[in-house]
């Protein structure tokens, strides 16, 4: 499973590389993208320790958490409709307004999914199968990076999106999926899961984890929202406004 994964993270890297160099596209979201797909790769690699929760923790933390706040960040949405065709980039927009990606999109919906697949993997007997089972550990890591990247994606709204959530709804969003991820953590340490080395360690890595990246994430969003709102007051009234001010 880790081979395949890594050799496809390097393939959206490269992609990624070859659609910014066809049109002006900063190198910071350029770093960004290729820093998340490092991220990735080496949270596949930790999330296969399933016997030693403290490992497969931070690979999950590096797949759900800190590889989609720097895909998102990177803006993958809007470089693909800068570098495709006109025709392909208007299927790309059709696309993203079908009903499932509306819904996957909708920070009410992308951030409580992230939050139920957690507890539903360490809640529920899906964890100790994934370990005798490779399929299904592949099938887990892939729902923590796409659904850690949703999720993300529908806070921060960096790329076009056909159902963006008013600032406060995402903020609230945050807030709860945070809280759920807190009390997901004092549980696994306050029941650490059976035949897992490390387990209480675990815990509290996903506890600190959490801690650290949701603040970031948080600060991101306030300096959008504070960078907007400072673009509309720089850009002064309307000009009807203007007129009927005089």
């Amino acid at each position: 499973m880790t081979a395949p994964a890594v050799l496809t993270l390097v393939g959206a890297g490269a992609l990624y590389v070859a659609a910014g160099r066809r049109t002006p596209w900063r190198l910071r979201r350029t770093a960004s993208w290729l820093a998340g797909l490092a991220a990735a790769a080496v949270g596949v690699v930790l999330s296969a320790a399933h016997g030693d929760l403290r490992l497969h923790m931070a690979g999950h933390l590096l797949l759900g958490m800190v590889a989609p706040l720097l895909l998102v960040l990177a803006a993958p949405v809007t470089l693909a409709l800068r570098a495709l065709p006109v025709t392909a980039g208007r299927r790309l927009v059709r696309l993203l307004r079908t009903p499932p990606l509306r819904w996957a999109t909708d920070p009410l919906v992308a951030v409580p999914a992230n939050a139920v697949g957690l507890w539903l993997l360490y809640g529920t007997g899906l964890h100790a199968a994934a370990v005798h089972r490779p399929a299904l550990g592949a099938a887990v890591a892939l729902h923590v990076l796409v659904s850690g990247y949703l999720a993300t994606a529908a806070v921060l709204a960096v790329d076009p999106a056909p159902h963006r959530r008013g600032v406060g709804v995402r903020a609230g969003a945050l807030a709860a999926g945070a809280a759920s991820h807190d009390v997901l953590a004092t549980w696994l340490y306050a029941a650490p899961l059976p035949g897992m080395a490390h387990a209480a360690e675990g815990a509290r890595l996903m506890w600190d984890g959490g801690s650290v990246v949701t603040p970031v994430v948080a600060a991101v969003l306030w300096r959008r929202w504070y960078t907007s709102r400072a673009a509309v007051r720089a850009a002064g009234p309307p000009p009807a406004a203007a007129v009927g001010a005089a």
